[in-house]
């Protein structure tokens, strides 16, 4: 008797996993037999957490997955750099300093921190950084500087953009590029009333406006267009009559930079008649690269730890975030920052821990990319591998709750949706599962697939 009972607990679990694979086909089916999924494509698997599967719809179909994306950038990066891993801006000087006046230049340098400048973590903010910054002037006792300011952004390579970005999302703060150094997250706040622009809180020094914007609505419908290095920006859409604002991409953040910090020396009672100017400016103006005299450190100051920024990478989906990592892991391991080795190394990463690379066609670290074809076994996948690893606690920590309240990472492009994540039922099962829709056409496609999802709880 004792033998049969875990007999019938085996056939008490298949019967139940059979119901549940039931219950989720039919909820598939009825998603694609609605009018908006008339010419859609799905990609669901659902596993246990032992890797078992439990249910799939073209499981290994890759689709674009948009910010779902982001599950994959960031387990890479947690294992490869560590969780305790810190960016590092510092500043130097050249030539000499004599009774407070500094005959040479100042120069500003960064590993590419995505950070600075941020409001997001308190310590780290722009007042934090120009204190921090202005302080190891005086310590020097530095109250002229004869030279230029510098700011040295050559630490990743001249492209700020991954290739297949869409043109009406560069401009907008979520298609923010990469530089070598960043300044508040590449992103410009600008304040717009009845239809025209009021103030902007940085200096975005030459650009000159093209606006375009109809009032009348309730709710920002606006596009900003720029472009990285670019010093003409446009604006077109429907914004309300009221105040409102809208944020952009900043087309060149050193020099953004730059100009704020010129700004923190003027307040400070510290003379500066030079000019400001980036590596990047310096190689778009045929000029050589200055190089930066490593000697003569004034400051070091470092980033919030990697467990930190992959909290916000993944709870806000910033893809600003994503395109940075995948950069620094091209640094790190390939020792060349551009997206291209990032790109592979993410790729190999992820082959290397088991998944067909026929699944995980990536063009970027953010999902913002049409081009990224992934799938949805390939993300349960790698959701399994994270559980497993001693890090797994800080990736999961960033998943949001969803409206169904799953805690789900999720992603969103025109006629496109993906949810991934982990999921314990109230019976106590666990479920690790993405699913990806692309071309559902009108209707609420979050809820679409949440329905679905639903049949896990």
């Amino acid at each position: 008797m004792k033998k049969l009972i875990p007999f019938v607990l085996l056939i008490s679990q298949f019967c139940f996993t059979q119901n549940i694979s039931h219950n989720l086909d039919a909820a598939t089916k009825k998603l694609l037999a609605s009018a908006s999924a008339y010419s859609s494509i799905v990609s669901i698997y659902v596993a246990d957490d032992g890797g078992n599967l439990v249910y799939e719809n073209n499981g290994n179909t890759g689709l674009s997955s948009a910010s779902t994306q982001k599950i994959f950038t960031a387990a890479a990066a947690l294992e490869t750099l560590g969780k305790d891993f810190q960016y590092v801006t510092r500043a130097y000087y050249s030539g000499t300093i004599s009774s407070g006046f500094l005959a040479g230049d100042l120069f500003i340098t960064s590993t590419g921190d995505p950070t600075l400048g941020s409001w997001r973590y308190d310590g780290y903010k722009p007042e934090n950084f120009k204190q921090k910054l202005i302080q190891s002037l005086r310590e020097k006792g530095i109250s002229e500087i004869s030279g230029d300011l510098i700011i040295d952004d050559s630490y990743f390579d001249f492209l700020a953009t991954p290739g297949g970005w869409p043109w009406n999302d560069l401009g907008n703060y979520y298609g923010a590029g990469v530089w070598g150094i960043n300044w508040r997250e590449n992103q410009f706040d600008m304040q717009i009333l009845g239809g025209e622009i009021k103030k902007l809180n940085v200096d975005l020094t030459n650009v000159k406006w093209v606006n375009d914007i109809e009032t009348g609505g309730t709710s920002d419908q606006s596009l900003i267009y720029t472009a990285p290095h670019s010093n003409v920006a446009y604006i077109n859409g429907i914004l309300p009559s009221k105040g409102i604002t809208v944020s952009g991409a900043t087309p060149n953040p050193p020099l953004t930079l730059g100009q704020e910090i010129k700004s923190w020396l003027k307040e400070s009672g510290i003379e500066f008649n030079g000019k400001v100017t980036s590596a990047s400016q310096q190689r778009i103006d045929g000029e050589k690269i200055t190089a930066v005299p490593k000697n003569n450190l004034l400051l070091e100051y470092k980033s919030p730890t990697l467990d930190k920024i992959i909290f916000w990478f993944m709870r806000k989906s910033i893809n600003f975030y994503g395109e940075t990592l995948i950069k620094t892991l091209g640094k790190e391991k390939k020792n060349e920052g551009s997206f291209d080795a990032g790109i592979s190394y993410l790729k190999d990463f992820w082959k290397s821990k088991g998944i067909n690379p026929a699944m995980i066609n990536f063009a970027d670290g953010s999902g913002l990319s049409p081009q990224n074809y992934v799938s949805a076994k390939a993300e349960v996948q790698s959701l399994l591998y994270s559980k497993k690893q001693p890090w797994f606690n800080e990736f999961y920590e960033g998943f949001p709750t969803q409206g169904n309240g799953m805690k789900l990472k999720s992603g969103t492009m025109k006629d496109t949706k993906s949810f991934a994540g982990y999921h314990t039922s109230k019976n106590g099962k666990k479920y690790v599962f993405a699913v990806i829709i692309n071309n559902y056409q009108g209707g609420n496609v979050s809820d679409a697939l949440l329905q679905v999802l639903n049949v896990l709880k």
